[in-house]
């Protein structure tokens, strides 16, 4: 037993406290937690060639297909219906990314290589399943903290964002209200979109086509019509069971003699500058469109690009709530918010397909 199995020990406490007692994305932090201690536990039978959480990381980790899996159970949780009522908002889940590719920069100057700075910079996308993608491919021994970084900031995005936002906007840009209007989007257009995205993301970044595919494929099963028990089944039953597999087994990979030093620390330091970075670019493009549109745009809902759903939509129709209790931004800020989950997923793979032919 050494100190830092200790110490990991005592992380895993304060993931699975985290969990239990403060409700911070439960769901991944408790097994991350738990799957921690059975790692660090002295000749646990748990890992080696055929221990089991071995098997799982290289049956669901290293293919990819616990990320791919719930992606599938993400789609079919989404509604498209505000994005398609308002397809201006794309712009800012594509704004929002600013984050991944500016901590690429710093993590780059720190002495990062490429391959681990883009791993880093994925942090930044808010999106769990990418972030384990990416890291597998350029970076697998950063799993871990990458990993725990990215939805442990996820959980905190109630605290994270507003303090930028209301740095960055005036009480008068807080109180611009935006119109909604009621009209339905056609069962056709929810059909063919999944279908469009997926071809145009797979043109663009091929490399991203297995995460938007089965994003898109678990939409398609939503918005059909026909398929509503598996529909439910990908929301429920696949999305309970793959989450625990997943939580489980990156908790596996935090071993403490690989986890415990400066680089991990720095790491999930780079994380909190990328979400920080993600908020700010999608507010500040938001105020620069302003100075050319009659019709102002609520500068808040460029913080809810980012691909935390639907937390960081929730966080700034709370802040518009709090300035005046009458101004609904909500469906805008979902809009963005589901924009920023296929605007995280391009980026992924576009980092994917750029990164190695530099290295």
């Amino acid at each position: 037993m050494s100190w830092q199995n200790i110490a990991m020990f005592i992380i895993a406490g304060i993931l699975i406290y985290l969990a239990i007692a403060k409700e911070y994305e439960p769901t991944l932090l408790l097994p991350i937690g738990f799957g921690t201690i059975l790692a660090n536990i002295p000749f646990s039978n748990a890992l080696g060639e055929e221990g089991v959480l071995s098997i799982l990381y290289n049956a669901g980790i290293k293919t990819e297909l616990f990320p791919v899996l719930i992606f599938i159970a993400v789609g079919a949780m989404i509604d498209f219906g505000p994005l398609l009522k308002n397809p201006f908002m794309l712009f800012f889940g594509a704004a929002a990314q600013f984050g991944i590719f500016a901590t690429m920069l710093v993590a780059t100057l720190l002495g990062f290589d490429l391959a681990e700075a883009a791993t880093i910079g994925i942090i930044g996308a808010a999106d769990g399943p990418t972030s384990i993608v990416v890291a597998q491919k350029l970076a697998p021994g950063l799993i871990g903290p990458i990993t725990v970084a990215a939805y442990s900031y996820m959980s905190l995005v109630p605290i994270i964002q507003p303090p930028v936002i209301k740095l960055l906007t005036t009480k008068k840009e807080r109180l611009i209200r935006m119109e909604y209007t009621e009209e339905k989007v056609p069962k056709s257009v929810k059909i063919l979109f999944p279908i469009i995205v997926t071809l145009l993301a797979g043109l663009i970044a091929p490399s991203s086509v297995a995460l938007v595919g089965f994003l898109m494929f678990g939409n398609l099963i939503r918005e059909c019509g026909v398929l509503e028990r598996l529909s439910k089944s990908a929301q429920n039953e696949l999305a309970n069971i793959v989450t625990i597999l997943l939580g489980i087994t990156i908790g596996s990979t935090m071993v403490g003699e690989q986890f415990l030093n400066k680089r991990t620390l720095l790491i999930i330091g780079l994380g909190l500058v990328a979400f920080i970075f993600d908020t700010a670019g999608g507010v500040i493009f938001a105020k620069i469109l302003n100075l050319f549109l009659k019709k102002k745009i609520n500068p808040m809902i460029g913080a809810a690009g980012i691909s935390a759903f639907p937390m960081s939509a929730r966080v700034v129709q709370q802040l518009a709530t709090k300035e005046d209790p009458t101004n609904f931004i909500i469906a805008q800020s979902i809009s963005a918010n589901v924009s920023g989950q296929l605007g995280s997923i391009v980026a992924g793979g576009m980092i994917l397909a750029l990164v190695p032919l530099f290295m």
